[in-house]
């Protein structure tokens, strides 16, 4: 490999090129690396979209098998976020977590989160009453056995938000911006959650892993259609988010795309 310092063109690619399949990086071989966690359930950010496996906070291992009832269907799929009250509830990770909790494993009594957080009860309390109040979870009586401890449920499965509705309305541009930076540490520190649990999956579990990225010049058509075809794929496999079957292990996909300012 060269020395000399490349063209601008050329570092822009390096800069986003860096593939990891099994595990490959700026086209050399390293050896198997695997670049997902699994944050299970919750966003979509338009401008972002954060869609159904992102932004929820769930970590690697949330989804258990048989936590998710068949009638714990959220009352409608996607929870579309205009207000910066909203955005502002989500802005924080522990928040983000109960939420993804919720949506991965299904209905959770107070004690099941905290026991899932390691967070005290009466905090956990707390930061539901906060996503009830902006309609993230509602109570879930039903699944409550002797009254003493309160059950709650997602309301959907997912959490839309279109930033560029919020260009010229600091107040609610900040409160996405702030929201939108929580979902991004969350998924950081789940693939480096990915990378530490790596030793412990089987090899063939651990080849069929990919991180990827790369760069291209696009039209705003064309970038538009390949939005198009990441959400036709995101949609096919999220179609198979049911109860798990015999044979299969929760697996996680993140995708971003967005235009480098001055190219």
């Amino acid at each position: 490999m060269s020395e000399s310092t490349p063209p601008r063109e050329a570092r822009d690619a390096q800069a986003s090129g860096a593939q990891t399949r099994g595990a490959q990086t700026s086209g050399a071989q390293t050896s198997d690396a695997q670049a997902g966690g699994a944050q299970a359930s919750g966003a979509h950010m338009s401008g972002a979209h954060m869609s159904g496996a992102q932004a929820s906070g769930a970590q690697a291992g949330d989804a258990q098998p048989g936590d998710a009832q068949a009638g714990d269907a959220p009352e409608r799929r996607a929870i579309d976020l205009h207000d910066a009250g909203p955005m502002r509830a989500l802005a924080h990770p522990l928040r983000l977590r109960i939420l993804g909790l919720l949506r991965s494993r299904g209905p959770q009594s107070v004690g099941m989160l905290a026991e899932a957080t390691g967070v005290a009860s009466g905090s956990v309390s707390y930061h539901l009453s906060t996503l009830a109040k902006h309609g993230f979870v509602v109570p879930a009586p039903e699944y409550e056995r002797d009254g003493r401890e309160r059950w709650w449920q997602a309301a959907h499965e997912m959490t839309t938000v279109r930033s560029e509705e919020f260009l010229d309305d600091p107040e609610r541009r900040e409160a996405a911006e702030a929201m939108r930076r929580t979902v991004l540490d969350s998924y950081h520190h789940e693939l480096v959650d990915a990378l530490n649990a790596e030793i412990d999956l089987e090899p063939e579990w651990v080849a069929a892993s990919d991180s990827s990225d790369g760069a291209a010049h696009l039209t705003l058509d064309e970038f538009r259609e390949l939005g198009a075809d990441l959400a036709a794929v995101r949609d096919k496999w999220w179609a198979r988010r049911g109860e798990p079957r015999e044979g299969t292990r929760l697996v996680r996909w993140i995708t971003h795309t967005f235009p480098r300012s001055g190219s």
